[in-house]
C-alpha cells in the first residue's frame, strides 16, 4: 500500500564468476537500491543483496576465510549482522527439489533500511568493499591448480544446480522472466558457459566429490571451524 502511486528508481550492480578451474569456487555478488518518491511525501527505500560461494572442490580454509571476512564486515554495525544475513543465505540458496544448499552461502539481505539512509549505505558499502578481499585470496591460491577431465566434468555437473536454482527459485531472474518488459540476455547472463546434467549421478564413496555433499554443502558454523 505505501508504493501505490509512486514513481520508483532501481538500481543495483551483480558480479557472477564462474572460473575454469574446477578448484576455484562460483561466486556472486548483488548490491541494489529500490527507492519510491511521491510529491509531498517521505520516499520509501530499501537496499538489498549480499554474497554468496559455490565451490565444487571443498577446502575448509577457503570456507573460513570467506565467513570470517564476512563477519569481519558485518561487525562495526552490530554483532548480531553476521549470523542473522547467513542463516538468510543459508535459507534463501537451497534447492528445495534436490534438498541441498547451492553452496557455503555467505550474506544476504532484502528490504534493509532499519539504520537510516546514511548508516544503512556505510553498511552496505562495507559489504560490498569486502567481496574482493574474502574472494581475491581464494582465486589466487586455486587458480592454478591441476584438475583432471573428470574433475571438470563434475564441475559441470554441479553447475546445473546453479542453472536449476537461477531458473526456479532467484527472485531477481523470475521477476524479470515474467516482466517481459527485461532485457532477457542480461537477465541470463549469470548462468554458466557450460553446463551438463548426468541421470541419477551418485559420487563414488570416499571421493572428492561425495565430500562436497557431506561435509560442505550441510549449513555449517565456519567461524566455530576456524577456532577449533
Amino acid at each position: 500500500p505505501e508504493l501505490a502511486g509512486r514513481a520508483f528508481q532501481a538500481m543495483g550492480v551483480s558480479l557472477v564468476i564462474h572460473p575454469l578451474n574446477p578448484m576455484v569456487p562460483t561466486s556472486h555478488a548483488n548490491f541494489r537500491l529500490f527507492v519510491a518518491e511521491k510529491e509531498g511525501e517521505e520516499s520509501v527505500w530499501w537496499f538489498g543483496g549480499g554474497y554468496d560461494l559455490t565451490p565444487y572442490y571443498g577446502f575448509e580454509e577457503d570456507c573460513v576465510h570467506w565467513h570470517r571476512t564476512a563477519e569481519r564486515a558485518c561487525a562495526p554495525f552490530g554483532d548480531n549482522y553476521y549470523p542473522d544475513l547467513k542463516k538468510r543465505c543459508d535459507d534463501y540458496f537451497f534447492l528445495k527439489h534436490r534438498g541441498e544448499a547451492r553452496g557455503i552461502g555467505g550474506l544476504f539481505f532484502d528490504d534493509f533500511n532499519e539504520l537510516g539512509f546514511e548508516r544503512s549505505f556505510a553498511f552496505v558499502q562495507s559489504l560490498a568493499n569486502s567481496y574482493l578481499e574474502a574472494y581475491v585470496p581464494i582465486v589466487e591460491k586455486r587458480k592454478d591448480t591441476n584438475y583432471t577431465p573428470e574433475q571438470r566434468e563434475f564441475q559441470e555437473y554441479r553447475r546445473g544446480r546453479y542453472v536449476e536454482f537461477n531458473l526456479v527459485f532467484d527472485r531477481g531472474t523470475l521477476f524479470g522472466l515474467q516482466s517481459g518488459v527485461g532485457r532477457i540476455e542480461s537477465i541470463l547472463m549469470s548462468l554458466p558457459p557450460t553446463v551438463r546434467w548426468i541421470y541419477d549421478w551418485k559420487p563414488a564413496p570416499g571421493s572428492r566429490e561425495e565430500k562436497l555433499y557431506t561435509d560442505f554443502l550441510p549449513h555449517r558454523d565456519w567461524l566455530q571451524l576456524g577456532t577449533e
